[in-house]
């Protein structure tokens, strides 16, 4: 049975592609070396779209008010501009209620795009441009570290990794952000209180590498300005062992994180990479793995949920859990030394 990759791996290759969600121009170029928060790619888009019935406002037919508009496709319309002026002596007007562009025209209609706004995509890793997707974007290449994440607030920023969560299930509060902190990404463990993100942002700081967060912040996090990623989950839970023993050890470097939402159909997820000098291009992570005993895994469920172990055992056909329920399930040794059974469902591959 093939097993989902949670990636925490301590050198890897990566390769990611950053893309616009819609057609755009392309600044970088090939073999360009990027940081984590140069623009790449860039584009303009349109929040809103206006519908104007010109033949019905004028109350003639469809072809007549196609003469009597003003306006092209892809035409600027300023806010208030004439788009249509009836015939006769106390003739009609059409206005454009706002400024837009034309977005189309035709059978006495006038659809306008309005509330344009301006699109910037960041490289969101440092590495070098290896591939220019022709008016959407890039693929850039790295080394070093990853640690993948389960939520993001869709920031990006980099800057010198400072622990201060000390062990796994240490607690960011308020009173621990002091001005020596300013200008860091902090692996900071879980945060119970809103007045911690607050003080973050008054620093400010660059980043915040939680290990939980509870669920009644998760608007908050994602108001503020610096990127905040959540390795392990939602309410009071420690980071895992992998993922704090990697960041921990590697405090003082620097570090970009990369708090993109999660997308598991374009498999994009928050994550921090910290780039590190290579001698040889070491390989690529496994976006998936066949469970077998010696893997490294991760629980996605409770009681255990979020601690690492071992699969010791595959257990053959199906297993009666505790529940009732038939499953495929596995023998597996925690980091406690307690072995437990567990779903193949419910666990994930670390590396």
């Amino acid at each position: 049975m093939q097993a989902p990759v949670h990636h925490i791996v301590g050198l890897t290759s990566i390769v990611r592609e950053r893309l616009l969600p819609v057609s755009g121009t392309v600044l970088a170029r090939l073999n360009q070396k990027v940081s984590p928060t140069d623009v790449v790619a860039e584009a303009t888009w349109s929040r809103e779209h206006v519908l104007l019935n010109v033949a019905h406002q004028l109350h003639v037919r469809p072809e007549v008010a196609d003469r009597l508009i003003k306006f092209n496709f892809k035409d600027m319309v300023p806010a208030n501009a004439e788009v249509a002026i009836g015939e006769g002596l106390f003739p009609r007007v059409v206005r454009a209620p706002r400024e837009g562009r034309v977005a189309a025209v035709g059978g006495g209609q006038v659809l306008l795009e309005v509330g344009e706004s301006k699109i910037e995509l960041r490289a969101g890793i440092p590495g070098t441009v290896i591939e220019i997707v022709p008016n959407r974007g890039v693929i850039i290449q790295t080394a070093g570290a990853l640690v993948q994440g389960i939520w993001g607030n869709g920031r990006i920023d980099s800057g010198l990794l400072v622990n201060i969560a000390e062990k796994p299930d240490g607690v960011l509060t308020a009173d621990r952000l002091d001005v020596s902190l300013r200008g860091s990404i902090i692996l900071a463990g879980m945060v119970k209180d809103a007045e911690a993100l607050q003080a973050a942002a008054e620093l400010p700081v660059r980043g915040l590498i939680l290990s939980s967060l509870y669920p009644s912040f998760i608007q908050l996090a994602r108001e503020m300005r610096y990127p905040i990623v959540v390795t392990d989950g939602f309410g009071s839970m420690p980071m895992n062992s992998a993922a704090f023993r990697l960041l921990s050890t590697n405090a003082k470097r620097d570090v970009t994180v990369n708090a993109e939402v999660f997308d598991r159909y374009s498999g994009a997820r928050p994550e921090v990479i910290i780039t590190l000098p290579i001698s040889s291009e070491p390989p690529a992570p496994r976006e998936v793995e066949t469970f077998a005993p010696g893997l490294q895994v991760r629980m996605r469920r409770p009681p255990a949920m979020g601690m690492i172990g071992v699969i010791s055992a595959i257990k053959p056909g199906l297993t009666t859990l505790p529940s009732g329920l038939h499953a495929h399930a596995a023998d597996v040794k925690l980091e406690n030394g307690e072995t437990v059974v567990v779903p193949l469902v419910n666990l994930e591959v670390v590396g």
